[in-house]
């Protein structure tokens, strides 16, 4: 049977033994919900669609994916186009980055071969965030420009899985959104989820919820890696 984070017994500590580690970046690494709503609602308004303020953005989605759905007439060009302006003015709205609790420490324990960022930014946003959130960018990194398809398509996380060198069952990811935790679980790995920016009814289908990466220790072992956390019940 598989575990969910439905079936995690609350203040009993997990340890889990894993190859290795396929984080989100937004959300997860860093907050930066506050200039992704901005940005896309600025985005609404630049490109003529009602009710731009009101704007309910799809956290978790490639942004090629969300000109697509708002401008379903649009063409190759005029996606991209709509692209390139998403992401000019989400690398200019940096004021509000920050790094979430425990992440630094925990990069700083982790050998770059055994993680890798799996996120639906391009990578020219991937990088540039991270940059402005004083992250270092990690040798292994799948954007969302470099997939065919995106969360919640597996093919990210079976991509991030590959790229260490690792079966997908071999390996962890950590969502916080419910589009990237229903990526990992299709692609066959264990998800942990991150609450912070959605409520954990809606990260169910995770193998376990935690409140932050603060309260995840890790320890490095010749084989592998092992977390060692609370899971939310």
């Amino acid at each position: 049977m598989i575990e969910t984070a439905a079936d995690a017994t609350a203040n009993q500590i997990v340890t889990v033994e894993t190859k290795g580690l396929l984080f989100d970046m937004d959300g997860v690494l860093i907050s930066s919900t506050g200039s992704v709503v901005r940005c896309w609602q600025r985005w609404c308004k630049l490109y003529g669609m009602p009710n731009a303020e009101q704007f309910q953005v799809p956290h978790g989605t490639r942004a090629v994916d969300i000109v697509r759905m708002l401008k379903p007439g649009f063409n190759e060009v005029q996606v991209a186009e709509g692209l390139h302006t998403i992401e000019e003015l989400e690398l200019e709205d940096t004021a509000d980055l920050m790094v979430l609790p425990g992440v630094k420490a925990l990069l700083e324990r982790l050998p770059l071969e055994r993680w890798a960022v799996v996120s639906s930014a391009t990578r020219r946003l991937l990088v540039g965030r991270l940059a402005a959130a004083g992250l270092p960018v990690p040798e292994r990194v799948i954007s969302g420009d470099m997939v065919v398809r995106g969360k919640p398509d597996p093919e990210p996380y079976r991509r991030g899985a590959e790229l260490l060198g690792f079966a997908p069952g071999e390996c962890v990811v950590v969502e916080d959104a419910p589009s990237g935790v229903g990526a990992g679980v299709a692609a066959g790995c264990r998800v942990l989820g991150v609450l912070g920016t959605h409520p954990a009814e809606q990260l169910r289908a995770a193998t376990w919820l935690a409140r932050s990466l603060e309260e995840v220790e890790v320890t490095v072992k010749a084989d592998g890696l092992e977390l060692r956390f609370t899971p939310v019940g």
